[in-house]
This record gives structure tokens, C-alpha cells and sequence, in this order.
């Protein structure tokens, strides 16, 4: 006689023949081969193009300026989450396994969390930046200097490192969810869950600089509506040298706060739905399933490939040192001298 009844699933583990070992969930061929790619993609275009922005501003002498810097620095943080962060999630995600020990995943946690802070900082310091150039750019050179830039970096990156690395090597994350943490990381887990006090003070520390961001970009482009109108009026009429040259500044700085505004609106749309999710999900006793996580996660990581993209298509001077970069020209002794503006103030 036959039986209608099906074969039983057989139950595929992290690690065979481990005690305590996670469940395997992989994804099947096809869409295992395009989340590689797709992930993949994303963490190498994170590497080379922020790696391009760090070589171009550091080589160029003619680039050499306190916001490039910070940008620079921007792009290093970018560059830490596609080399330490990324590939190693992208392994997580599809193959539902953590491979790389216990210590890692603490390592990586804490990179994940310092290198998002890190770049937080520096767009909250380029937005100060742009406001003081464009609502005072004649003083703006004695105000933001490669000193204070230098200052602005060192924050960006020293209080990060220093939050992320007392909250997850403290342990202080998980007080009160000690039972959950441990149920859900079995051998071959790698999953972080924060209480709703940590959870709660990390939504604030992204929201509160993400505001004043939104406030400071709001006033640049209404000063920037108001010079525009200025320069319109002084047009009709005979300039002087210095209303011109005051002009043409003004026009400068305005694009380059547009570009800078435009990397503010992509990291706040990249990090707003995981920063809600995880707020959520902390009040809501962790009710995400595993996929809109894990949706959350990688639009925040893809963030760190979009500045690159967005330099690359405003950014003239970018798309040229790109270029001299690829074809060789920047082991030249003269290259670091080079112009890569087409037109001077």
C-alpha cells in the first residue's frame, strides 16, 4: 500500500554534531546567487568608492580644505563598514549562520554601531560647516579651520569607539533580556538584543543630531534663496570687485551645500527605518520577522556606498580624480599639484 505522506524534513544545523547549535534556514540557489551578488556588490562598491574619496582628497593638494577633510574622514568610516562590517553580515543574513566566533561577533557589533555614530557625527559637522560658509563666507575661512576640522574629526571618532565599545563589551545592552539573548544566540547566532533603555537613547542619539541637521540645511538653503535674490539685484547694476567675488562664493558654497544636503537626506533615509524598527521591536517584545530586519539592516549599509555615487555625479572634481587615479597619472610627481577645477574663484 502506498503512503501519502511526505518524506520528513531533515533539520539542517549551523554545526553538525555541536550541542546547542543554531537551526540552518538557507536560502534556496537562485536567490542565494542574487543576494550574494547584490550584497556583495554593495560591500565592494562601499570599499573602492569611499577608498577613491579618501585617495583623491589626501593625494590632491588642490583639495586639501577643512570640509574635504571631514568628507575624507566621512568616507573612512564609510570604508570601515564595507571591509569589517558588511561582508561579514552578508554571510549572516544568507546563510542564517555566524561562522566567526563569539569574540567577532562582539568585534563586529561594535564597528556596526561606532562606524554608523562615527558617520552621524560627520554629516552633523559638515552641516555646521555649510551653514557657517554659506551664511558667512567671507568669515567662514578664519572660523573653520584644518584645526577645528581636526578637532571635529577626533570627536566623530573617538566618542563612537568609546559608546559602542562600553555598551557591548560591558554588556550593559542586555540587562533584563539575559534569557532571550541567550536562547537566541545559540551556537553559530550572532544576534544583538538591546533593552529598551539602550535601544531608546539610540534612537534619540540619531534623532536629535538628524533634527538639527534638518534645521541647519533648512536655514542654508533660505540664506542661500535670499544671496540668489541679492545677486539678481547686483547684476542689474555695476559691481563692485567685491560684491562679485562675495557673489561667486556665495554660488560656491550653495552647491556645495546642496551636494552635502543631498548625503544628509540619503543617510537619513537609509538609517530611519532601522533606527524605527528597533525601536519598535524593543516595546513591542522583538515582533520584526527575521526578513523586515533584515531589509532594515542592509538599506543602512547600502548608505555607506551611496556617498561615493552622489561625490561621483556632483562633484566634477571627483569624476576627474577618479580618473587620473585609474589610468596611473597619480604616480606622477606633478599629479598632486594638478588643477581639477575647470573654473577659479
Amino acid at each position: 500500500m502506498g503512503s501519502n505522506s511526505s518524506p520528513p524534513t531533515v533539520l539542517q544545523l549551523c554545526y553538525e554534531n555541536v550541542t546547542g547549535s543554531c537551526v540552518k534556514t538557507p536560502y534556496s540557489p537562485g536567490p542565494r546567487v542574487i543576494l550574494y551578488a547584490a550584497f556583495g556588490f554593495g560591500a565592494v562598491l562601499a570599499v573602492f568608492g569611499n577608498l577613491m574619496v579618501m585617495i583623491s582628497i589626501l593625494h590632491f593638494k588642490q583639495l586639501h580644505s577643512p570640509t574635504n577633510f571631514l568628507i575624507a574622514s566621512l568616507a573612512c568610516a564609510d570604508f570601515g563598514v564595507g571591509i569589517s562590517v558588511m561582508p561579514f553580515s552578508m554571510v549572516r543574513s544568507i546563510e542564517s549562520c555566524w561562522y566567526f566566533g563569539r569574540s567577532f561577533c562582539t568585534f563586529h557589533t561594535c564597528c556596526d554601531v561606532a562606524f554608523c555614530y562615527s558617520s552621524l557625527f560627520h554629516l552633523s559637522f559638515i552641516s555646521i560647516d555649510r551653514y557657517i560658509a554659506v551664511t558667512d563666507p567671507l568669515v567662514y575661512p578664519t572660523k573653520f579651520t584644518v584645526s577645528v576640522s581636526g578637532i571635529c574629526i577626533g570627536v566623530s571618532w573617538i566618542l563612537p569607539l568609546v559608546y559602542s565599545g562600553a555598551v557591548f563589551y560591558t554588556g550593559v545592552y542586555d540587562d533584563g533580556l539575559e534569557e532571550l539573548s541567550s536562547a537566541l544566540n545559540c551556537v553559530g547566532g550572532c544576534q544583538v538584543v538591546v533593552n529598551q533603555n539602550w535601544v531608546l537613547i539610540d534612537f534619540l542619539s540619531f534623532l536629535i543630531p538628524t533634527l538639527v541637521m534638518i534645521i541647519l540645511y533648512g536655514n542654508i538653503f533660505l540664506v542661500a534663496r535670499q544671496q540668489a535674490k541679492k545677486i539678481e539685484n547686483i547684476g542689474s547694476k555695476t559691481e563692485s570687485s567685491s560684491e562679485s567675488y562675495k557673489a561667486r562664493v556665495a554660488r560656491r558654497e550653495k552647491k556645495a551645500a546642496k551636494t552635502l544636503g543631498i548625503t544628509v537626506v540619503a543617510f537619513m533615509i537609509s538609517w530611519l527605518p532601522y533606527s524605527i524598527d528597533s525601536l519598535v521591536d524593543a516595546f513591542m517584545g522583538f515582533i520584526t520577522p527575521a526578513y523586515i530586519y533584515e531589509i532594515c539592516v542592509w538599506c543602512a549599509y547600502y548608505n555607506s556606498a551611496m556617498n561615493p555615487l552622489i561625490y561621483a555625479l556632483f562633484y566634477p572634481w571627483f569624476k576627474k580624480a577618479i580618473k587620473v587615479i585609474m589610468s596611473g597619472q597619480v604616480f606622477k610627481n606633478s599629479s598632486a599639484t594638478m588643477n581639477l577645477f575647470s573654473e577659479q574663484i
